[in-house]
Order: structure tokens, then C-alpha cells, then sequence
């Protein structure tokens, strides 16, 4: 049985030395039943999004120079890692996913969310085949997974945002188990799945390999998922925005759920969930370091597990104000009508404030989502807007830890409850 999740993200692919790395932490627990799942390499995830932006907006030449950017990096990599000795039939596997790549750029007519899905997925596909490659090479045995067969995605798929099917994915991933064979490393994609009749992709939304890594260990009754990461485990804010910053050693599931929630980057928001039903551990640890002790994630709460506040920023924040234009309550009844709005919009509140006769919310700025939340509220309210702020959440708050972070910024929101603090800022 895989009683093992190993996750890797883009930061721990995103070069030959990367990739050498990840080999020498797989090789040290190639025994362990281990299935690895397995992000893009690097950046690619945003190159492919402008590789599609420029086939669709602009015209086939723009684009081909920015999906020649992409064959270059991978091709790089694939030159450091083999040299001359690369396999060719490797070679013809990676030049006929590029091939599809492009085939599937080529369909500017479909619905940008759904060509979305068809091309950035082969992001996490040309990584895999490039890692399972060097794998076999440094003698792991390993099994190449196309994760879309796998994680099924309900029949009323969102594209970019797509909820797996669970009773479909556990029938399909659950055989896994009977046909493990001990010593060899499964491997497959994250952020990625597919629809049930098996002729169309889908993702899950953006960092969504944690949920990937998930979503297998629930359906294969896995005791622990890792999550390689760059840092020191999870810290309670990040390095490269807060000076002096500590590892959690230890939180609960529904801690994790509060920081992901809040938008703490280093934990998907829909990775606790699966976990927790099944009684998961998940462990947040360094490739960088990986003899360092890691965060551990589960069901049990400690003393002192909220001694320590955690700082989360939220860039690109659209601020929205809503207000009845006949001057009624903000009551249930017009509650339902704009949140109902917001769930066929795919519009995820950061921030929610009420009052007798307005409503305010953040959500991640999205210029398409914002006109069309306008359109469709214009004739029974106000609305204002503000783009461009930053949402702050302070975790187990005490007095004054926000001052260093809001000096010389305007406050347009700010709310607390028993243990969080939130600001809204210009």
C-alpha cells in the first residue's frame, strides 16, 4: 500500500540542480511506499499564461515567440540533467507534448477558462515526464501517473477551478493500492485532473498541488502528505516581506484551515479538509534543509500552539461597498441576492463587514468579475470600488503588532474577532 504523499512544487523543479536535489530526497526514502506529485518546473505555470494570452489577444507569431521560451527553459534543464545521452524515444515523448501544446493554442475560439485548463496543464505534464526520465536514470524505479485520469472532476466541471468527483477519484485512485508493487515510486502531476469521459482537462486553481497530494492520500488511506517547500517548514509570516520571522512547529487542522483561509500561500485552502477526514498528518518541510524538523499539521491542539501570531498580506485586493438603492436593511434577503451573484461569478470573499445598510467584501482583483458583479446588482444598488489595496490579517493578535506594517498607509476597513485583526489598506 502508498502509505506516503511527497508534493514538490515549482521552486523545488525549477532547475537541473533542483531536480538533482529532489532525486537524492526520493532515493533516501524510495522504500517507503511513496507516490510524489509533482508541479511545473519553476515559473512555467505563468509562461504558459501569457503564452495563451498572446495567441488569443495578439496573433500566432507573438505567441510562438513566447511558447519558444517555454521549449527553451525545459529544454535547458532537460541538457543539464542528460547531456548527449538523453533517451531519444524521452526526446520524441517531450517534443509530441509540446506538438499537443501547441495543437491546443490554436483553439482561440473556445472559452478562455476552458482553453485555460487544455494548455496549462502541460506544464505539470512536460515536468513529470523530464523527472520520471531522471529518475529511471539515477536507478528509482518509478510509474508515470497521468493524473487526469485520476482526479475526476465533478460533471458540472468549473474549469480553473474544478471540484473532484470523490466517489469517481476514489474508485479510480483507491486501485492504486492493490497495484503498488514496494520499491517503485509512483509519480503524477499536480494542480491538475480531468472530466469524467476522459476527453478534457481540467485544473483545480492556482497552487492547487497541495490539493492534488490531498486528494490521493485520502482516496489511498496515506498516513502522512509532505510538502517540500523552500523555507523552514511553515513560518508565521512571509521572509521576504517580515524580518525575524519563526516556524510554527506545531498547529491543528483548523488553525491550517485559518491561515489558509486568510491567504497564506505556503497551504492550499482546500488541503486540510481531506486530510482531516481521514485523520492525515501533514507535515511542512524544507528540500533546501531536509534534515531540519518540520511543521506537523493534525488533529491534536497544543498549549502553546497559539503563543506565536501569524502575519498574512493579501496583495491586489478589489475593495467593494454595496448598499440598497431604495434604503432597505442589509438584511438576509439582500445578503442572499448579492452572495448568490457571487457564487455564479466564482467571486471568494477575503474580508466580509456589514452594516444597517451596506455590505463590504474583498476579493482578489479580477477586472471581468468586477464588471460583471456590477451588471448584475446595478439596478437594485450602489455600489462603490477600490483596486489596487492590500488586506492585512494578523493571527492571535495582541496590542500593537500591526504598527510597523500600517505606518504611512490609509485604513479603510478595519475589523477584529477574539483572535484576529484584519485592515483593508491604500
Amino acid at each position: 500500500m502508498i502509505k506516503k504523499i511527497y508534493k514538490f512544487g515549482g521552486a523545488s523543479v525549477k532547475d537541473a540542480e533542483a531536480v538533482h536535489n529532489l532525486a537524492d530526497i526520493v532515493g533516501q526514502h524510495k522504500d517507503e511506499d511513496i507516490l510524489l506529485v509533482v508541479s511545473a518546473m519553476g515559473k512555467t505555470t505563468n509562461m504558459l499564461e501569457k503564452v495563451l494570452a498572446d495567441f488569443r489577444e495578439h496573433d500566432g507569431n507573438l505567441g510562438m515567440e513566447a511558447l519558444h521560451e517555454v521549449i527553451a527553459y525545459h529544454d535547458g534543464i532537460i541538457q543539464n540533467l542528460f547531456g548527449e545521452d538523453a533517451n531519444p524515444e524521452f526526446g520524441e515523448n517531450i517534443a509530441g507534448l509540446f506538438i499537443e501544446l501547441w495543437e491546443k493554442l490554436q483553439k482561440t475560439d473556445a472559452p478562455y477558462d476552458y482553453q485555460y485548463d487544455q494548455t496549462v496543464c502541460y506544464g505539470e505534464l512536460i515536468s513529470t515526464s523530464i523527472i520520471h526520465e531522471y529518475l529511471s536514470k539515477c536507478d528509482i524505479p518509478t510509474r508515470w501517473l497521468d493524473a487526469r485520469k485520476y482526479v475526476i472532476a465533478e460533471d458540472e466541471a468549473h474549469y480553473r477551478a474544478a471540484n473532484p468527483d470523490w466517489d469517481e477519484t476514489r474508485l479510480k485512485i483507491s486501485k492504486l493500492n492493490d497495484e503498488h508493487i514496494r520499491g517503485i515510486v509512483c509519480l503524477t502531476q499536480g494542480f491538475i485532473g480531468g472530466t469524467a469521459d476522459g476527453k478534457h482537462s481540467v485544473t483545480l486553481g492556482r497552487e492547487g498541488s497541495d490539493f492534488t497530494a490531498a486528494i490521493f492520500a485520502n482516496c489511498l488511506d496515506a498516513e502522512e502528505v509532505t510538502i517540500w517547500k523552500d523555507v523552514d517548514g511553515l513560518l508565521n509570516a512571509d521572509p521576504k516581506r517580515f524580518a525575524d520571522t519563526v516556524q510554527l512547529p506545531h498547529i491543528p487542522y483548523s488553525e491550517a484551515i485559518e491561515l489558509a483561509f486568510y491567504g497564506a500561500t505556503i497551504i492550499h485552502p482546500k488541503t486540510i479538509k481531506p486530510l482531516q477526514n481521514k485523520g492525515i498528518t501533514l507535515k511542512v518541510q524544507s528540500f533546501l534543509h531536509p534534515d531540519h524538523e518540520p511543521t506537523i499539521i493534525d488533529g491534536t491542539r497544543r498549549k502553546d500552539d497559539e503563543n506565536i501570531p501569524s502575519y498574512i498580506i493579501k496583495d491586489n485586493q478589489t475593495l467593494v461597498s454595496i448598499s440598497p438603492r431604495d434604503f432597505s436593511f442589509m438584511d438576509e434577503h439582500n445578503l442572499k441576492t448579492i452572495f448568490s451573484i457571487c457564487v455564479e461569478l466564482n467571486i471568494h470573499a477575503n474580508m466580509i463587514q456589514t452594516s444597517a445598510l451596506m455590505l463590504s467584501f474583498c476579493f482578489d482583483s479580477d477586472k471581468n468579475k468586477l464588471n460583471q458583479l456590477m451588471a448584475c446588482l446595478n439596478d437594485d444598488f450602489s455600489i462603490k470600488y477600490n483596486d489596487g489595496l492590500q488586506l492585512f490579517t494578523i493571527r492571535h493578535y495582541q496590542d500593537g503588532l500591526e504598527n510597523d506594517f500600517i505606518k504611512g498607509k490609509k485604513i479603510l476597513v478595519k475589523q477584529s474577532s477574539r483572535s484576529t485583526m484584519q485592515f483593508v489598506l491604500s
